[in-house]
């Protein structure tokens, strides 16, 4: 059964899809006609179509597409003694100090601990937080661990196999040794789990406990070399991956 997705006081779908950036409107026109484009869960291939585009649920191949201007969604590099929180009671340094020129109101996604570095995602919409932050999406996060003491080979099977914390068991999804001497390692950790301090509790639980911690990626968002204390504007591009992958 198809539905009708055609609004007549809207806007010309290959337009909105231009406007979003997703190339020219002859390209646009493009992906409709190619059958590449579906709105509100329906394939559409006629040209003439128009959607609102504030309440059109529009995928492109797959990946949501980001319509809404007033959205915005960014990375920060949180430098290491900063706590994750929009404001401290206890007066210490917030990752409020670095985006006190932005006037939406920014939600923070996950936590880090304020030892941890690394990347940390701010949006102000809100049900794009709350989907990244709930476990039932599972969003999959790097970090790269600096450890003490050389890493055995067999760790990274036990790590898959699950180890078991004060508050329940913990499983890895990836966990590879980048370098290793007899006195430290740098590993890379990849898990779905949001849990307090997981990785610094589930490294020192199997004899590696780390001295230093930065989480690399969220999902698709890569930190790549944002410099600490910086942010940057994610593109649609990744806002729609990130919208994707959390089942907006």
């Amino acid at each position: 059964m198809t539905i009708d997705v055609h609004d007549p006081d809207g806007v010309r779908l290959q337009k909105v899809l231009a406007s979003a950036g997703l190339g020219s409107r002859r390209a646009c026109e493009e992906l409709i006609a190619t059958g590449r484009v579906t709105v509100d869960g329906s394939t559409v291939r006629e040209l003439g179509v128009r959607v609102d585009p504030l309440t059109a649920v529009i995928h492109v191949d797959g990946m949501r597409v980001q319509l809404d201007s007033s959205v915005v969604t960014l990375a920060l590099n949180k430098p290491k003694g900063v706590v994750s929180t929009m404001h401290d009671p206890e007066g210490r340094p917030s990752v409020a100090q670095f985006v006190a020129d932005r006037s939406e109101r920014l939600f923070h996604v996950g936590r880090l601990d304020s030892e941890t570095e690394g990347l940390l995602l701010l949006t102000n919409d809100g049900e794009l937080a709350n989907r990244l932050s709930h476990p039932s999406h599972g969003v999959a996060k790097t970090y790269l661990a600096h450890v003490e003491g050389r890493v055995a080979g067999s760790l990274a099977g036990r790590l898959a196999r699950g180890v078991e914390l004060e508050d329940g068991v913990v499983t890895v999804d990836r966990f590879q040794v980048v370098q290793t001497t007899p006195q430290a390692s740098l590993v890379e950790v990849v898990l779905h789990e949001g849990r307090n301090r997981v990785v610094r509790r589930l490294l020192e639980e199997v004899g590696h406990p780390v001295t230093r911690l930065v989480r690399t990626q969220i999902g698709p968002i890569r930190l790549g070399d944002l410099k600490p204390g910086r942010t940057r504007v994610l593109s649609k591009t990744e806002v729609g991956s990130l919208m994707t992958q959390v089942g907006m």
